[in-house]
């Protein structure tokens, strides 16, 4: 089967030393100390702190800065996001609110404020900030009264899960996830005040156990897209060459597919399916949604490697049989055919009944042609060229069908074929299985990052000066 030897996945080696106890994580927590005795908080996010640590108001270590933007003084605007923290906004993307075109009326935000999203709070929507900037009325911005408050610790400590998700009860609105911090029940909430020689010890030690978990979690990923890299490779090869490396080849006569073996024969789609088409949205649009009923499939439940049922939008069986042209058949590819996932593919592999939208399409592949090799090809990169030279070509945001029909395909034997798509299903699985480990790999050591912050801002360990200097 496939050789996965050439890609490294143990990648200790390449973090060496600085990742003692990423293999272990709870073992690394357990043998970490402890202080002497400890406390109730009274509070739901910190539990027991230690004995020696202080407890203060918010409002006794912060005050909040309301200082316009007045003239302006700057035109560099922020935002805040839960998983970045505070960014520059043409960084943001797509999401979120649109930026004011009255600037001046937004806050100015230093370099080292705390700010806080009062509408976002509750799921993490807070960072502190390396910028000088501005950003909207939204936002909280808090600042240390006094030098007695490393703004780093406090920035860890309300980035801890369970602080940020305990604000829900400070927060007022219709909508659980855009409920609106009530600032002044937030600055009666009372903190932990250890030392400032120990909010700096757990500052760095946090900054130096975080980079480390951070650089983990970046291989784990970089060995995912590796193997996906990997994966396609290999299915390029096989869907354009087979499985024999020595078989004799001939031009195809189509520049981006090259050479094919000699007993292969070339063939547009149109003549291997019976039928290229996609649905409808239902009359009435998202109101007729179930929370039972018949699958509809969108775009998004269509990926490369999987039909994902998870978010799936359901509708009833009347509306269901009234879509008859756009049944799901097992053996049917589904394409994406718009928006930003377009060519993303996969097969049916399950008789429940089910549907699709009019952005995804099914190409439902007739008795010469078997539903893996052609969904194989159309994940290929043959298949993704195309997808991508039709689409630009037209100058179109989408695929039709037509164009659909006058893709290439190189197409062997049927005995072949079967060949081939076992292959590729061994594959899959295989390649699925060194994927998931590097998955779990990457939850673990997300919910030890979790952990380790909330462990070391609420004094379930403790942080000594020889922790930090390893």
């Amino acid at each position: 089967m496939t050789n996965l030897s050439g890609i490294n996945l143990n990648n200790g080696s390449a973090v060496g030393s600085k990742r003692e106890g990423m293999d272990s994580p709870s073992k690394d927590l357990a043998l970490m100390p402890r202080y002497e005795a400890y406390k109730d908080s009274y509070s739901d996010y910190s539990g027991l702190i230690p004995c020696e640590w202080k407890l203060i108001p918010i409002r006794a270590i912060f005050e909040e800065r309301n200082e316009k933007n007045t003239g302006p003084k700057t035109d560099h605007i922020l935002s805040v996001t839960r998983d970045r923290g505070v960014i520059p906004y043409d960084e943001k993307g797509a999401i979120g609110n649109n930026k004011s075109e009255d600037i001046e009326r937004y806050k100015l935000v230093y370099e080292n404020d705390l700010v806080i999203n009062k509408m976002n709070v509750v799921i993490g929507s807070l960072g502190l900030s390396k910028y000088f900037g501005a950003l909207s009325q939204v936002y909280i911005v808090l600042r240390p009264k006094t030098k007695s408050f490393n703004i780093r610790y406090y920035a860890y400590l309300f980035h801890n899960e369970p602080f940020y998700k305990s604000l829900i009860r400070y927060c007022t609105g219709i909508m659980e996830l855009r409920e609106s911090l009530n600032k002044e029940q937030f600055k009666q909430l009372y903190l932990p005040f250890p030392t400032f020689e120990e909010q700096t010890l757990i500052a760095n030690f946090l900054d130096m156990k975080t980079a480390q978990i951070d650089e983990a979690i970046a291989i784990k990923e970089q060995q995912i897209s590796l193997l996906k890299e990997r994966k396609q490779i290999i299915i390029q090869q096989v869907v354009t060459q087979g499985l024999d490396p020595n078989v004799p080849m001939k031009d195809s006569g189509v520049d981006w597919i090259g050479k094919i073996p000699a007993h292969w024969v070339l063939k547009k789609i149109k003549h291997v399916t019976s039928k290229i088409g996609s649905g409808v949205t239902p009359t009435g649009g998202g109101s007729t949604y179930l929370d039972d009923g018949i699958p509809l499939l969108r775009s998004q439940n269509i990926h490369f490697d999987r039909i994902d049922l998870t978010d799936v939008a359901r509708i009833s069986n009347k509306t269901h049989e009234g879509m008859s042209n756009s049944k799901v058949k097992k053996g049917d590819v589904l394409l994406n055919i718009t928006g930003g996932s377009i060519g993303r593919c996969y097969y049916v592999d399950s008789s429940d009944e089910m549907n699709v939208n009019q952005h995804v399409c099914i190409v439902r592949p007739n008795k010469i042609i078997k539903t893996v090799f052609l969904n194989a090809v159309l994940a290929s990169e043959i298949g993704q060229g195309q997808i991508w030279y039709f689409q630009q070509g037209g100058g179109r945001e989408g695929l039709n069908f037509q164009a659909l029909k006058n893709f290439y395909i190189a197409l062997p034997p049927e005995a072949q074929q079967v060949e081939i798509a076992e292959y590729i299903d061994e594959l899959e699985k295989e390649f699925y299985s060194a994927i998931q480990i590097q998955l779990m790999q990457i939850e673990k050591l997300k919910e030890y990052k979790t952990t380790l912050i909330n462990s070391a801002v609420t004094g379930k360990i403790k942080i000594t000066p020889e922790m930090v200097e390893q």
